[in-house]
């Protein structure tokens, strides 16, 4: 079926699949709410999705590597609950996407995944060189994985999985693009074990909850064999490598969701919960 667009095009909520309750053409908060604020100054506000999880990822990586000023607060948003219109997450993030961030102990509201992980290696100096050439390259990739991602996820994974009707077209071009970003990172991991060299950085914490999560088939169902993403034997290795590191599983565990129970992890405030809060400890209570 062709579909000719109108001159001026409107809003219809019903045509929406999926995500029709939660997506809008306007921005701004829809409820008064207050978001609440824990002991630690850095409180987040999330919910585990790729992007979420950069950042719960990255704190775990601070605490491990003995940063304690890095405790934090982290607060489910249940996007599908709409949350994230709330008066209080719109304070924080004005554009009303996890994750949000807010460190009491400056003032400072930070939101955009790469922002925050940006953010959060300065305050600590961690997980971003110092030499100019090095830092460059770090932050060559995470803007890379910054301007790619929405096409992997709101595109790729948006038609592939979540649309209401399969649109041959739509498919074709944003797997194109999947598989040539796939490609990208192949190459470049070809003789590097991370992403911007020898040394792991906020560009390998930010990229691997979303291409590896792929090439693990760890999202959008069915797409690893459509993707033949087995293949890129590289970006295989690099992504099992971080996902096997202990803070990468713990900070793959917060403000989870859905899934296993033992990895879901709601809220977290004391590092103490991954041992008693997670959901399946929280049933045998």
């Amino acid at each position: 079926m062709s579909y000719t667009p109108p001159k001026v095009w409107t809003w219809d909520s019903a045509s929406g699949g999926k995500f029709a309750s939660i997506n809008r053409p306007v921005a701004g908060p829809t409820h008064d709410a207050d978001l609440p604020s824990g002991v630690h100054p850095l409180q987040l506000h999330s919910l585990a999705t790729p992007n979420g999880v950069k950042v719960t990822v990255m704190l775990e990586e601070l605490l491990a590597a003995g940063y304690s000023g890095a405790e934090y607060d982290a607060w489910l948003i249940n996007i599908q609950e709409g949350h994230q219109f709330s008066t209080g997450f719109v304070d924080v993030n004005p554009n009303s996407k996890i994750p949000a961030l807010f460190d009491k102990d400056t003032g400072v509201r930070v939101f955009e995944s790469g922002a925050i992980l940006l953010y959060l290696a300065e305050k600590f100096d961690a997980f971003l060189p110092k030499d100019v050439e090095a830092r460059t390259e770090t932050l060559n990739w995470l803007f890379w994985l910054q301007g790619s991602a929405p096409y992997l996820g709101g595109g790729f994974g948006h038609f592939f999985a979540y649309a209401p009707e399969k649109f041959e077209y739509a498919i074709n071009r944003f797997t194109m693009e999947a598989k040539r970003q796939l490609d990208v990172l192949e190459r470049n991991l070809e003789d590097r074990e991370y992403l911007a060299g020898d040394e792991y950085t906020i560009a390998d914490i930010a990229t691997v909850p979303w291409y590896g999560a792929v090439v693990k088939d760890l999202v959008y169902p069915g797409a690893q064999e459509f993707l033949d993403a087995a293949s890129y034997t590289n970006v295989t290795r690099w992504a099992e490598n971080i996902m096997a590191r202990p803070a990468y599983v713990r900070g793959n565990k917060v403000n989870r969701a859905w899934g296993e129970p033992e990895n879901q992890l709601h809220e977290r405030h004391d590092a103490s919960d991954f041992d008693t809060k997670t959901q399946d400890k929280l049933a045998q209570d």
